[in-house]
């Protein structure tokens, strides 16, 4: 394995909107998931972090300004070198240390729409996947077979969803926002309907003691996950006999169809009246495919 310098002093690629950020005054949180294996919260996606005799895995990277913060945290952890950084998907709140990370020797690894994406948006060379893939990855790595699974169209068309062998332990990226309104990016190939489908998927392919770990939100399990499908296949039963009607999106937005559930998931990423647009446009667009 090559030696990574993680005390390496960084040198931060900020965008242009990254220097009005109170980064400084935002802390990496650290939670144990299981035996060797953490949750870390700060600014964006959550990460996953696996240790072991062959190094550090990490899962998610949230953003340029933070990488510091993030290795400083990992250390807490371990001071072997961070082999792999993967990424779930192509948001720059998951990828925004990709530069950082690759300019400090580790490997990227992701699905190819995702190295497809960031390329087009010209993304350095050092934070781009140095490995991808197209349907399924396994890492033979810290005594356990990690399973990366790619779902097209779902939160956008780069998701990958990381299952951990034998630790009974899955990251979701933005497949999965617990305790609010997911983010369905369609010009990032995402789709209402394929959510959906890859939620279902993933609850028939885990068990009652299944830890989850979110894109956003809080650690869960199987029932964590099974009440966020409940509400998604809620909505989509409210929204598409509207749809099927062919009102327009003015019209729908007054009559509030989702106001029961606006109190508890609208305060997250996606405002009632955004995921509101995005959701019932999706679905009306889509009523005849």
């Amino acid at each position: 394995m090559k030696k990574i310098a993680l005390a390496t002093l960084l040198t931060l690629s900020l965008g242009t909107n990254a220097f009005a950020q109170d980064w400084e005054n935002i802390e990496i949180t650290t939670t144990k998931v299981t035996d060797d294996l953490y949750i870390m919260m700060g600014e964006g996606g959550n990460l996953g972090v696996s240790i072991g005799e062959d190094g550090v895995f990490l899962i998610d990277d949230q953003y340029a300004p933070l990488t510091e913060k993030i290795v400083a945290a990992i250390r807490e952890l371990s001071t072997d070198d961070i082999h792999f950084v993967f990424n779930t998907h192509y948001h720059g709140d998951h990828t925004g240390g990709n530069e950082n990370l690759g300019k400090m020797g580790i490997d990227i690894v992701a699905h190819d729409n995702v190295y497809k994406r960031l390329l087009s948006e010209d993304m350095a060379k050092e934070g781009l996947p140095i490995i991808s893939f197209n349907d399924q990855l396994t890492f033979h790595l810290n005594g356990m077979d990690i399973r990366a699974k790619h779902f097209p169209s779902a939160h956008t068309d780069t998701d990958s969803i990381v299952y951990f062998g034998g630790k009974n332990v899955i990251h979701m990226g933005d497949t999965f926002f617990n305790e609010a309104y997911p983010y369905v990016d369609v010009p990032g190939g995402g789709s209402w309907k394929g959510l959906l489908a890859t939620v279902k998927a993933t609850i028939d392919n885990i068990d009652d003691d299944t830890k989850i770990i979110p894109g956003h939100g809080p650690l869960t399990n199987k029932a964590g996950l099974q009440i966020y499908y409940d509400v998604l296949m809620d909505i989509h039963n409210i929204l598409e006999p509207i749809a099927k009607q062919g009102l327009s999106l003015e019209a729908v937005k007054k009559m509030a169809p989702l106001k029961k559930y606006d109190g508890d998931y609208g305060n997250g990423f996606m405002d009632p009246d955004t995921f509101l647009g995005i959701v019932y446009m999706d679905i009306l667009n889509n009523l005849n495919m």
